[in-house]
């Protein structure tokens, strides 16, 4: 008999799980889940002023040839004639009544009248053919896409949370191109996709939905779906898929912190909990939550940033730094500043502290100086 865990897990992957799987089709039935933000948007209407300038442009170019031929053909030919053979030949209406009859002028309908008309032709179906080259565009677009994906971010859930990841990943110069957003909601998807970004619809929960997002190649995954239940689901599945990806996991009641850790979550923030406490900060002291607001604000005065240390500042204190240091890194453990493990800087240690935006980036990454 499968023991508890076993059924469980069952009951999961019915729920969760899709039986045609995301990963294992082609790239053109992808069309509707995964979109890449397109480089440029045209407009239909600059697309037919296009197809109805080319057409004329053909319709000029036969003319010319025929009339600087003119003497090839059934009748002799005004300008206006070689322009009505032109339109009737292009059309491929053909009435008849002017036909070449010397072999340059067959020669010349067949060379070069003849390729006009087949372009004519394209451009008359332009629109057909406009939808089918798009489809094909984006089919190589999300094919490459998909090849080259390396070391991303994953942001499961494009809520008020997910967005203000989001943002802090860009303010902290992540490209656009490297964060792709998972979520079931189209609205926010399109949200997403105006700010440049990879989306993928679909549920965090499902294990080809991420396989498509490149789970197991990417660097971090952002995990912040509106209920703890789907985080939870959501973090074992991209624990079991990238054992080695950075997953950071919102929750909204701090009762449910240890199921994320249990999943396989890096880090935990407690949306509920925090809002609270900004709350009861904003009633007595206003002034700090406004200072605690602009750290936690993107591109906007002071933010908490990491750096490593520099060769000069090893064996120095972090609170004798000319930065205002809070914290120190040194084997992926936090020692604040007032703690005994923080009192003497070590070679490969890195700095939490508070960063002006418009502080260069390049100081503080070098650490040679």
């Amino acid at each position: 008999m499968p023991s508890r865990a076993v059924r469980m897990q069952r009951r999961i992957k019915q729920r969760f799980f899709s039986s045609v799987q995301l990963s294992s089709l082609p790239d053109y039935a992808l069309l509707d889940v995964i979109t890449v933000p397109r480089q440029e948007n045209s407009s239909p209407w600059s697309m037919l002023g296009r197809r109805f300038v080319w057409a004329m442009l053909l319709v000029v170019f036969v003319t010319i040839v025929v009339y600087i031929g003119q003497e090839g053909y059934s009748e002799e030919l005004t300008f206006l004639d070689a322009a009505y053979y032109a339109t009737v030949s292009l059309t491929t209406v053909g009435y008849g009544d002017i036909v070449p009859v010397s072999q340059q002028a067959r020669f010349i309908n067949v060379a070069v009248v003849t390729p006009a008309r087949l372009a004519f032709l394209f451009l008359l179906v332009g629109a057909t053919l406009s939808v089918l080259t798009d489809k094909t565009r984006r089919t190589y677009q999300i094919q490459q896409w998909r090849k080259n994906l390396r070391n991303h971010t994953v942001v499961i859930g494009y809520g008020t949370k997910g967005a203000g990841a989001v943002a802090a990943l860009l303010a902290d110069d992540v490209p656009a191109s490297q964060i792709v957003v998972i979520d079931t909601d189209r609205s926010a998807l399109s949200n997403a996709e105006h700010h440049g970004l990879v989306t993928i619809y679909g549920s965090g929960t499902k294990a080809d939905v991420l396989n498509i997002a490149g789970v197991s190649r990417a660097s971090s995954v952002v995990v912040t779906p509106s209920t703890d239940d789907t985080a939870v689901l959501c973090t074992l599945s991209v624990r079991e898929l990238a054992p080695d990806a950075k997953i950071v996991a919102s929750v909204r009641e701090s009762e449910n912190r240890h199921l994320l850790r249990q999943s396989g979550a890096d880090s935990v923030v407690t949306s509920a909990e925090t809002a609270g406490r900004l709350l009861g900060l904003a009633t007595v002291t206003p002034t700090v939550v406004e200072m605690m607001e602009d750290l936690l604000s993107p591109n906007e005065g002071f933010s908490v940033a990491e750096r490593p240390v520099k060769e000069f500042e090893v064996g120095s204190n972090p609170r004798h730094l000319a930065d205002i240091v809070l914290a120190v890194l040194r084997n992926n453990e936090v020692h604040r500043v007032d703690t005994k493990n923080a009192s003497a800087l070590k070679p490969g240690d890195r700095l939490l502290y508070i960063k002006h935006s418009m502080e260069d980036p390049a100081e503080v990454e070098d650490s040679e100086d």
